[in-house]
């Protein structure tokens, strides 16, 4: 099993690019069922979890090609026929749930297995479950899986007790296909939802107001294949932007969007970072000396759940206290323990962590326990004293495309053994 080793202490410096994004790539993976055609999806990011999808789709008979070398995904869904998914790859990935309402819509009938929880807490999909019995679907489950059924979807209002992303995109997909129009109220606004919206008007749906909290799908008769890039990865720029001011650097991000970054941008900038924007490409300079802050992690356009971890880091190493309260998941302070041992000093109160900043991170053997408690355990050990050493990254690498390699070139003393 690999593990990343790294000599802390080395200044970053130079240009990194960023990849397209996993949260953005996943759903427009799936709802390449609706198309019914082929579609080829460019610089898609070649992650463990992208792969697991593109499994998913095989076993729903699906004609999938991945060019790993020039970041390629075609998929051909014209001859789908097998209407189950392996109960192994939904427990790989429960994204893999996000094929129910694009299945459902085309098909009028789709079994999955219930998807477990996983090491950040539960997140239920009971949201997505209503969403789809509002579209008319009947829902039965029991004995582990989640049977629906319907004749034909038909458009219906519907208000989320929650902004689920997931849940969001798959009212959206299921509508695109649905007799009449839905309206979607309180609904995600991240821009991985903005970027489903576009990919599936692309395909020739008919769907408004995607980035605001009411969604409106009139539902058409057919989709069409088309190739589609999708947007950059916000949550792997910010982690970059960490990377600099963590290491007391300067570096340069390409193939960004400020404005899907702002809630990060702001919080660096008030910590005393600067940043400077030239279209799609950031300067981020951590030279200056860093003030401690407070974070509340919100629904998009809050501060991201998924940018928790690595803040963390950042602030374990500024002089003062700074306060992190989690209100997304109840269990994402799972990096604090492994901080610990490299020399933080963070006390957990309830959905808050209260830092008090060190001088320094000490080199120690730790776990990666998820994916973002893997990147912050990176960033702590770019700028410890002494060796680190990173078991368990396979949970990084279902986020982060060759991160070891693009630190390594930015010249971090970091590689994969």
């Amino acid at each position: 099993m690999s593990k990343f080793i790294i000599k802390g202490g080395k200044k970053l410096s130079g240009e990194v690019n960023i990849s397209s994004a996993k949260n953005s790539v996943l759903p427009i993976l799936a709802a390449t069922i609706l198309s019914g055609g082929k579609c080829v999806i460019k610089n898609s990011p070649m992650l463990e979890d992208v792969f697991v999808l593109c499994d998913v789709l095989k076993t729903l008979l699906a004609k999938v090609n991945i060019d790993k070398i020039n970041n390629i995904v075609e998929v051909d869904t014209s001859n789908l026929s097998d209407l189950n998914v392996s109960d192994d790859l939904v427990r790989k990935m429960r994204a893999s749930f996000l094929v129910m309402g694009a299945m459902l819509a085309r098909f009028g009938r789709f079994k999955i297995s219930l998807p477990g929880g996983c090491n950040i807490g539960s997140r239920p999909i009971d949201l997505h479950l209503k969403g789809l019995a509002a579209l008319g679907a009947k829902i039965k489950v029991g004995h582990g899986y989640v049977e629906a059924y319907a004749d034909k979807l038909t458009g219906a209002d519907i208000y989320l007790d929650f902004p689920s992303v997931g849940a969001t995109e798959n009212i959206m997909m299921a509508a695109t296909l649905a007799k009449g129009v839905t309206i979607i109220e309180n609904a995600a606004k991240e821009p991985e939802i903005i970027d489903l919206a576009i990919f599936l008007r692309k395909l020739g749906g008919n769907i408004q107001g995607e980035g605001t909290d009411t969604i409106t799908i009139t539902g058409v008769e057919k989709l069409e294949g088309v190739e589609y890039e999708p947007i950059f990865d916000r949550i792997e720029a910010g982690t970059f932007m960490i990377a600099a001011a963590i290491t007391n650097s300067a570096i340069t991000l390409r193939g960004v969007n400020e404005k899907y970054l702002k809630p990060v941008i702001a919080k660096l900038r008030e910590m005393g970072v600067k940043i400077d924007i030239n279209n799609d490409s950031m300067f981020v300079d951590g030279r200056n000396k860093l003030n401690p802050t407070d974070i509340i992690t919100m629904p998009y356009p809050g501060f991201p759940t998924d940018m928790q971890s690595q803040m963390m880091s950042l602030l374990a190493k500024v002089n003062g206290t700074s306060i992190i309260t989690e209100t997304i998941f109840e269990n994402r302070f799972m990096q604090v323990g492994e901080l610990t041992r490299m020399g933080g000093n963070i006390k957990i109160d309830g959905r808050s962590a209260i830092i008090e900043g060190v001088q320094d991170f000490t080199g120690a053997e730790v776990k990666a326990t998820d994916l973002r408690a893997g990147a912050a355990l990176i960033l702590a050990g770019l700028c410890a004293k002494g060796e680190t050493v990173i078991n368990d990254v396979y949970h990084i690498d279902r986020g982060y495309v060759s991160i070891e390699k693009k630190l390594k070139a930015l010249g971090a003393d970091m590689e994969r053994v």
